[in-house]
């Protein structure tokens, strides 16, 4: 791996000294996420590789090539996962998610209200700034507390601030017993009895409620689904409890619908034909009420994440509603590759948000020559 990085560092040198701009990727499957794509192409799969892995002291270090796929094999055959669930976005015709881009997009699947983020599990990381300088961060332990904690500023950056080369992650073991309840409920009365369920002992790990209308022979239905994870008692308890307060039913085999709502593969997600809808994400409070919106949605991370199919003119009524309820809204997935300027995709910054990202910008890639637009116009 060594070889690949003084390969990069010497692009990346040429890069600077030309002012020409790259475009940092590794399998691409994220490349949907964001605003532009532009610059010469600066792949990561040569870094790929676990450098150091101690299932003991729960701690991998990988190349940030490394394909995701491999990484969770190998922590699997030890019994351990990483519990944040990353997205792999098989349907973005990419050949493979990466460790690198799983760190630069920042992006958690169902447990991340429960278990925590991407952030959450960097430890340290190596990196190449703008200048061609190799960069290391953190560490490989859990408890490092000396200097700043810039290896997690990386962690939803998207290359704008430099090459990821290697990544330091905490990893935990995998819980004992899984069970999956369903419930019919409307959304109104599901959010409500999570945050019910959120304020008792409650092995809670991922909830998932939708409207489901697959089905042509029967009316629709309103869904519930939440997951529990944890030790087999308290599993067995609280599908006894939860069961009893509104009626709904153990699934005996529901792992792969999880992995599909992980990777937006669920019926919902699929684009509305003939329709130039695009996919909108709100990240708002967890204890927010239902949006007073006309547009089907789906709810995950206990209330805290909606997604919904709107079209491109509602972006100020959707920001508004996220921003009144404590978040922001994102458009995820456009229909189609020029569909918004650059600053469209993601929320507005204010000026004081807006003044860190550029000294930070400054600090890491002087000449922006890191992923250009990609985070915002000024990027």
């Amino acid at each position: 791996m060594e070889h690949a990085i003084q390969t990069l560092r010497e692009q990346i040198r040429s890069a600077h000294a030309d002012r020409t701009v790259l475009r940092i990727r590794g399998g691409g499957s994220k490349d949907f996420y964001g605003n532009s794509l532009q610059g010469t192409l600066l792949d990561t799969r040569g870094l790929a590789g676990v450098l150091s892995y101690e299932p003991s002291e729960l701690v991998v270090t990988a190349g940030a090539g490394t394909a995701l796929a491999d990484l969770e094999a190998l922590l699997a055959e030890q019994g351990q996962c990483l519990p944040f669930e990353p997205p792999h976005f098989a349907w973005s015709g990419a050949t493979t998610a990466t460790v690198g881009g799983m760190v630069a997009s920042g992006l958690a699947g169902p447990a991340r209200a429960s278990v925590g983020g991407v952030r959450d599990y960097v430890l340290g990381l190596h990196m190449v700034n703008g200048l061609g300088q190799e960069l290391q961060f953190g560490g490989q332990v859990m408890k490092n507390v000396a200097g700043y904690d810039v290896s997690r500023l990386m962690v939803g950056a998207l290359g704008t601030l430099g090459l990821l080369t290697q990544i330091s992650l905490k990893v935990l073991p995998r819980a004992p017993a899984e069970a999956t309840l369903c419930f019919a409920l409307p959304q109104q009365q599901a959010l409500e009895q999570l945050h019910r369920w959120g304020a008792q002992p409650l092995p809670l790990n991922a909830s998932c409620w939708v409207r489901d209308d697959s089905d042509a022979t029967r009316a629709a239905r309103e869904l519930l689904f939440v997951r529990l994870r944890g030790a087999v008692a308290a599993v067995d308890a609280a599908c006894r409890t939860m069961c009893s307060d509104c009626g709904g039913e153990r699934l005996d085999s529901a792992q792969a619908d999880w992995l599909l709502c992980r990777d937006q593969q669920l019926p919902f997600f699929a684009r509305p034909s003939g329709s130039d809808m695009a996919l909108w994400r709100l990240s708002v409070a967890q204890t927010a009420p239902v949006l007073d919106v006309p547009w089907a949605q789906l709810v995950e991370w206990h209330g805290a994440l909606r997604w919904l199919w709107a079209p491109l003119d509602a972006a100020a009524q959707l920001q508004c509603q996220a921003q009144a309820r404590g978040g922001h809204a994102t458009l995820f997935v456009a229909p189609g590759a020029n569909a918004l300027p650059l600053s469209g995709r993601f929320a507005p910054k204010n000026a004081a948000e807006t003044a860190i990202e550029q000294r930070l910008k400054t600090s890491f890639d002087p000449h922006g020559i890191f992923n250009p637009g990609r985070l915002t116009a000024a990027h």
